[in-house]
């Protein structure tokens, strides 16, 4: 998945960024956090990597994604001292030795390191089966416009900071979080037969969930818990992986 950097610079870079974003700006000072922008019913409107530097902010978001958050980050701007703009930075990643002035990702270990230079230096990597295996997911493909993020795993992935105070989207996150039990949520299954994403998941006949990423017999589904039992893929079994 290619990737995007954009530069947020001007002196209110950091306050217009924390009234925004799903994380703490504190945690990305001189390092990198993970976080997502909301809308303010709080689904999805795009993840990114967030990096600190001494004069400006460095987002690293899924190409596919970046027209539309640099529109909703313009439009929030109003008066404030804050530009955007497109860099020609080139996000690498890569989960042996790391290079110099990489940062490890705020996700989690198994997904290694970041850097951001003039050159693309990653490593190849079964980055499906590290996703799978620990539950990442991806713009685009777990990640609709429809994702609520505590479905999508982002407290586990240190996505989302509850002290940090209002960003959009904001009440709706801490009511999933306090309030209620979730029903649905982004889980692994393992597959008796090899299926492909997009492939609906049924039990007893009824739809139980889809399926996402996959690699080799193991994949990414996103399910209704109540209906988490006795799942198949047409005549296939599929089992949910603890």
């Amino acid at each position: 998945m290619t990737r995007t950097v954009l530069s947020i610079s001007g002196t209110d870079r950091i306050e217009f960024l924390q009234g925004l974003i799903t994380n703490d700006m504190a945690r990305a000072e001189d390092g990198i956090i993970y976080a997502a922008l909301l809308t303010p019913q709080g689904k999805y409107i795009a993840d990114f990597f967030v990096i600190g530097r001494a004069d400006d902010i460095l987002i690293d978001v899924a190409s596919s994604h970046a027209a539309q958050l640099f529109q909703r980050l313009s439009m929030y701007r109003l008066r404030a001292d804050v530009q955007i703009t497109e860099t020609d930075l080139i996000a690498s990643r890569g989960t042996g030795s790391p290079p110099m002035g990489s940062f490890s990702d705020p996700r989690h270990e198994a997904l290694g390191w970041r850097a951001y230079g003039a050159t693309d230096v990653s490593q190849p990597a079964d980055w499906d089966a590290i996703n799978v295996e620990h539950v990442i997911p991806a713009a685009g493909v777990e990640l609709t416009p429809d994702s609520y993020i505590l479905e999508h795993n982002f407290e586990a992935l240190n996505g989302v900071d509850f002290r940090k105070g209002c960003f959009v989207g904001q009440e709706i996150v801490a009511r999933m979080k306090h309030k209620t039990t979730l029903k649905k949520g982004l889980v692994r299954v393992a597959l008796d037969v090899p299926a492909k994403a997009g492939a609906l998941i049924t039990s007893h006949d009824k739809p139980a969930g889809v399926l996402h990423t996959v690699s080799g017999l193991n994949a990414l589904a996103y399910l209704r818990f109540d209906r988490s039992t006795e799942m198949k893929i047409g005549a296939a079994d599929v089992r949910l992986r603890q």
